[in-house]
């Protein structure tokens, strides 16, 4: 399945650091196939946190930074709102799409104490459902365009940018999670 890159007009400019971020993922997974790399960042995300202890859901890497369960809860909770706004694009909903504050949303996702593992089924239950929306999509419903945070974002962009954050979660749970 091929999902063209999108093109800067059809996501807001805060979004490139997003679709840029699948850039080196997605030489690391030896493809230029969105949806191989779709498929392929959560077996990468438990081979990572394969042999950590588990208490390390609780560790944060400094004062006033997210845990890594946070990050983690953070990473299935956005993928869940890009995949929203993916839907109701991509199924014509020209209907304007509220931002959502992360901020807010961490501390409310009570992940203190909660099981590494249990977090990670999460986010491959959650990925499982995004790559089957992604599968059920045709050419016309990628190149549908609605607003979302106040600005014009294709349903391409959105599939683009739910990969290209979790490539930047991994990233960063490999550079500041891991190297305690």
């Amino acid at each position: 399945m091929k999902i063209t890159r999108p093109s800067l007009s059809e996501h807001a400019p805060f979004a490139s650091t997003y679709i840029d971020a699948t850039a080196n993922a997605l030489t690391a997974t030896g493809t230029d196939q969105l949806w191989s790399l779709l498929v392929a960042q959560p077996t990468a995300l438990l081979e990572l946190l394969d042999a950590v202890d588990p208490s390390l859901a609780d560790y944060s890497y400094g004062s006033g930074k997210w845990t890594l369960g946070e990050s983690l809860v953070h990473v299935a909770d956005t993928e869940r709102v890009f995949s929203y706004r993916l839907m109701r694009i991509a199924r014509g909903d020209i209907t304007p799409l509220p931002g959502f504050d992360q901020d807010t949303w961490v501390p409310e996702s009570r992940t203190a104490g909660r099981p590494l593992n249990d977090i990670l089924t999460e986010i491959q239950t959650v990925r499982a459902a995004t790559l089957s929306l992604v599968k059920s999509l045709d050419e016309q419903a990628w190149s549908q365009v609605g607003v979302a945070s106040g600005h014009p974002v294709s349903a391409r962009a959105l599939a683009w940018m739910i990969a290209g954050h979790f490539a930047h979660h991994l990233d960063l749970t490999r550079e500041r999670y891991l190297v305690r």
